[in-house]
């Protein structure tokens, strides 16, 4: 497991530039090749991410993802208000290509996607959300947000860019299930700097 920072691509794009792959090699510790991804995360989005050692390793991560036995825990600072508490986003969402790239969009033609919500905080005109997908759709969770009218603060993709800030969506907990006599992995990342200046706002110390 790695604490993913933001704004750094887990691998290299049709753009080129750095990625998180071209790092491996400095995480060999000895062995004969470099850790490989087990699952992906946005390029904005930091937080925890899982990695495998050797094939048998990915094979059995990648089974453990697919069947949605992980447990993904997210948080996220949104502007505006959420429309309940806690609830579920389960809108439909539909990747579309266009000219100057691609996009995804709530849509009846889409994928079945869910994603648990609870408020943790509030602050004038912003909240700091718990998200737990059951499903792993490509922007489930900026899109959700945003079609739930609070979109993650610095999104500049389904709410609006801010200057000097970057996404406020952070990968807080993984839960695997490895073994089935031994307790499942739990792995935490700290919010990263640029979220906690929000965060504190919204009532979170470094204790919690």
């Amino acid at each position: 497991m790695i604490d993913k920072p933001a704004g750094l691509a887990v691998h290299v794009g049709p753009s080129g530039g750095p990625n998180l792959e071209e790092c491996f090699d400095a995480l060999r510790f000895g062995l004969s090749r470099p850790p490989a991804l087990a699952h992906r995360l946005d390029a904005d989005t930091s937080g925890v991410l899982v990695l495998g050692r050797h094939p048998k390793a990915l094979s059995k991560l990648g089974r453990l993802f697919q069947s949605r036995e992980t447990e993904k825990t997210y948080w996220a600072v949104v502007r505006g208000s959420p429309p309940a508490d806690q609830g579920v986003f389960d809108q439909k969402l539909l990747k579309v290509n266009t000219r100057s790239g691609w996009s995804v969009k709530v849509s009846d033609e889409g994928q079945a996607a869910v994603t648990h919500f609870a408020v943790l905080g509030r602050a004038p005109d912003i909240a700091w959300l718990e998200l737990k997908p059951e499903t792993g759709r490509t922007h489930q969770l900026r899109v959700h947000c945003a079609a739930a009218g609070c979109p993650i603060v610095a999104d500049r993709l389904y709410g609006q860019a801010e200057p000097g800030k970057l996404l406020h969506l952070h990968a807080r907990r993984i839960v695997l299930p490895l073994s089935k006599s031994k307790p499942p992995i739990v792995v935490s990342a700290p919010p990263p700097p640029h979220m906690r200046e929000a965060l504190a706002e919204c009532g979170w110390t470094s204790e919690t």
